[in-house]
């Protein structure tokens, strides 16, 4: 109803995932950062954490969109209160699999051989398990076995969990999950939006779908929806869906702290969420710190080390692609001249030499890549926590 009021395009604030309306907060440029740099190892788990509606599923959304099909193929599962058997199944349904049979060791055949034919293929395979948190533990276990599936020296699957704060507490302390947390290359905890960062949030939704300054929010509409969101992407999209409904309903080209006061006591009234307005005074406080923040954000920042480190981990990680291609080549040929010379066993073992030099010079040069790597990223984390801590004293 508001869209054609706005004369938007679409629903802005939208409760789904969608990657189209992906805001790089400083906890999700962080949270990529860590993404892009696990996906480049190729193996092993990559953990995200945070608190619901913290943008876990928008990210990866995100990220799936920037992945070539011809050289990733994924998978997407959604869990519930799975136990070991259960989930082998399920993932093999989410890589399309057709099983003959409901055991368990037909439902890994299939997944096993599924995986060797895409890295003959040259494509690697990744898997995607949102609400972890839900899972048992021989449904975790499960998924570290299924990790050591190899064509090989070669892994062929790597594991992204997404999960509620509680899974970042199972993962980090739970004993019998020791083997799994060895295999965790990456991990980060999402917190929720600074307070400088909920106006560049609503605004960058808002022109997503065509938004030209109607409405107009007033200033403080910010601090306080701020405060009572808690800076959590979600619960700010149901708010300001309840706002623009009741700007459309009372045809207002103007969003205001009443309106605002309004929608924060039907929403306390019906349940759908449990909120407090602020008083004036803290208002008045908030607003003051607000201002401040935003200044903060938008002033120049220094960006030579950002852009330097950036482009040299872009680089690195292109370089890193090129030799997962090169890499993968090899395994494919070693496979071949394996087939081969079970089928010809008169057949010269020369090449087959040549190619396992080939794969062990190419693993050695990605070992010390992989650790510039690690150095660069740290650079960039470094930088960027550097500049969190900057604005948050300004």
């Amino acid at each position: 109803m508001f869209n054609d009021f706005y004369g938007l395009s679409g629903r802005p604030f939208q409760l789904t995932p969608d990657p189209t309306f992906y805001f790089e907060s400083l906890t999700h440029r962080k949270a990529l950062s860590y993404l892009s740099y696990g996906l480049a190892q190729g193996e092993g788990f990559v953990v995200i954490t945070g608190e619901v509606g913290a943008g876990k599923s928008t990210l990866v959304a995100h990220l799936m969109a920037t992945i070539d099909p011809a050289r990733l193929t994924a998978a997407q599962i959604v869990t519930s209160k799975l136990d070991g058997e259960e989930l082998v199944h399920i993932v093999a349904q989410a890589f399309g699999l057709i099983v003959d049979g409901h055991d368990k060791a037909s439902a890994l055949g299939a997944i096993e051989a599924f995986l060797h034919d895409e890295a003959r293929a040259g494509r690697r395979c990744l898997l995607v398990v949102d609400e972890s948190q839900n899972l048992a533990l021989d449904a975790l276990e499960e998924l570290r076995m299924l990790s050591n599936f190899q064509l090989g020296a070669h892994p062929l699957l790597q594991t992204l969990l997404l999960g509620q704060p509680e899974f970042r507490d199972t993962i980090q302390d739970h004993p019998q999950l020791e083997q799994l947390r060895q295999r965790v290359i990456a991990a980060h905890h999402l917190e929720a939006m600074e307070l400088g960062e909920v106006q560049p949030y609503i605004e960058h939704r808002l022109k997503c779908v065509g938004w030209t300054g109607n409405p107009q929010f007033d200033q403080g509409v910010f601090t306080e929806l701020f405060e009572a969101s808690g800076g959590v992407p979600r619960r700010i999209n149901q708010i300001c869906n309840r706002l623009m409904m009741l700007g459309a309903v009372d045809q207002r080209s103007r969003i205001d702290r009443a309106m605002l006061s309004q929608v924060l006591d039907e929403l306390e009234l019906d349940g759908t969420m449990q909120l407090k307005k602020l008083d004036s005074k803290v208002a008045a406080e908030a607003a003051t710190v607000a201002v401040a923040a935003a200044a903060a954000v938008t002033a120049p920042q220094p960006v030579a080390v950002d852009g330097v480190a950036m482009a040299q981990l872009q680089a690195l990680l292109a370089e890193r692609d090129a030799q997962i291609a090169e890499l993968q080549q090899a395994v494919i040929e070693l496979a071949n001249e394996r087939d081969a010379g079970q089928a010809h066993p008169a057949s010269n073992d020369e090449g087959f030499a040549a190619l396992e030099a080939k794969f062990a010079g190419l693993e050695a040069k990605m070992l010390e890549q992989e650790r510039t790597i690690r150095h660069t990223l740290t650079m960039l984390i470094e930088w960027i926590e550097a500049e969190d801590a900057n604005r948050a004293a300004a």
